[in-house]
């Protein structure tokens, strides 16, 4: 049963919510409109806030009617450097960039619980909700928690939320423990050189060696790792010369790597130097690999995400709250959170008709037939751990 009904007044002022943040999209940790916007409705709604953490994020607290343990609720705000391509009344403003990831519709979502509970509070205990800066690719999580977020809002346990294309809408996934990749981005340089191209013979040629390190990384997780294990290696930028006449001096890779195990990722890391290195030594060149450290794991605590999936029976039947899809290998900052507290983060879906594009996409759209479901959970989420 839902606790905001399709077609209400509260789903209907929600619509208009997600549409205003569609059409002012800002990128990591430049969302003032966003973090303006969010704290008018928040009054409006008589919702006590606290603004300042990671620049743009906000935190409203809800208190219920008796004492009680705190939880948080965390939702992105943050937008993507994408040229949307809808044409609909709602596109964004702001030329090259859009909510090309749904984080208008989390963000809405959350509002529409904070709504409902301001005006329902009779649990025990206090929610905390949690408005995150810069989730797409800055850690906006990390910064807030480096700010003193759980110092100043003490929670035992943590949940998220993020909308899933393809999954039909009316169904959540939840995981019962890995449920996004950790990522790495690797940075490789090799460095040969370079020559008239011509005369290759006197030369050491990185675009050659280069195309041999590319090929050869495929190699590492089929023969480094179990069949069984989930890991990837994808070479995405590549950089070398500036003529067709001349073979350059260096030759420049940029990539991903994503895994689950944190053991793994220190293997695949360790074979991906040794392998740069020794290719490229191989042709006379060398190769240096420079790896940035980017977000850990997203992995559930399983008795919060029983919880999770208690909860979202509640709103749409157990029947459509799926738990054995396997896990993503996109990444989300959320994981360190899950390395601090216990908690849970689960998918609701968003559709395959219009809009139902995957994330990322500059066609993709928020469906807001299912912010109520969204809203909805959180309630009972609330109600169920702080009853």
């Amino acid at each position: 049963m839902t606790a905001i009904e399709s077609g209400s007044a509260l789903h209907q002022q929600m619509i208009g919510w997600r549409h205003w943040l569609h059409q002012h999209p800002e990128l990591c940790f430049e969302e003032f409109k966003t973090s303006d916007y969010i704290a008018e409705v928040l009054e409006d709604l008589g919702v006590p806030f606290q603004r300042g953490l990671a620049t743009t994020g906000i935190v409203a607290t809800i208190k219920g009617q008796y004492e009680g343990k705190s939880i948080g609720l965390r939702a992105d705000i943050d937008a993507l450097e994408i040229t949307e391509a809808n044409d609909f009344a709602h596109k964004s403003l702001h030329e090259g960039n859009m909510h090309g990831c749904g984080h208008d519709g989390h963000t809405t979502m959350l509002l529409g619980a904070a709504a409902y509970l301001i005006n329902n509070n009779d649990f025990k205990g206090t929610v905390h909700l949690i408005f995150q800066p810069a989730e797409e690719g800055d850690a906006g999580a990390k910064q807030m928690m480096d700010e003193g977020l759980f110092e100043q809002f003490p929670c035992q346990e943590i949940y998220g939320m993020h909308n899933w294309p393809g999954l039909p809408a009316g169904q959540f996934v939840v995981h019962d423990t890995a449920v996004m990749a950790a990522v790495r981005t690797l940075k490789i340089l090799i460095t040969g050189k370079g020559g008239h191209a011509a005369i290759p013979d006197q030369t050491i040629d990185p675009v050659l060696i280069g195309s041999h390190v590319i090929t050869a990384l495929q190699s590492i997780i089929s023969r480094n790792m179990s069949p069984v294990d989930a890991a990837v290696i994808s070479i995405t930028q590549v950089s070398a010369g500036f003529t067709h006449n001349v073979i350059p001096d260096e030759m420049k890779l940029t990539g991903t790597l994503r895994f689950f195990n944190p053991e793994h990722g220190v293997m695949l890391i360790r074979r991906i130097r040794e392998l740069v290195e020794s290719v490229c030594a191989s042709f006379g060149a060398t190769g240096e690999l420079t790896v940035i450290g980017d977000y850990p794991a997203t992995i559930n605590t399983p008795p919060e995400a029983q919880h999770c999936a208690d909860a979202a029976a509640k709103v749409v039947g157990a029947d459509n709250v799926q738990r054995n899809m396997p896990p993503s290998m996109a990444a989300e900052d959320f994981g360190y959170m899950l390395e601090a507290l216990p908690g849970a983060y689960i998918w609701i879906g968003n559709g395959e008709g219009e809009g139902g594009c995957m994330l990322h996409n500059a066609h993709y759209d928020f469906n807001d037939d299912v912010s109520h479901l969204g809203a909805s959970y959180w309630v009972k989420l609330v109600q169920d751990r702080l009853s």
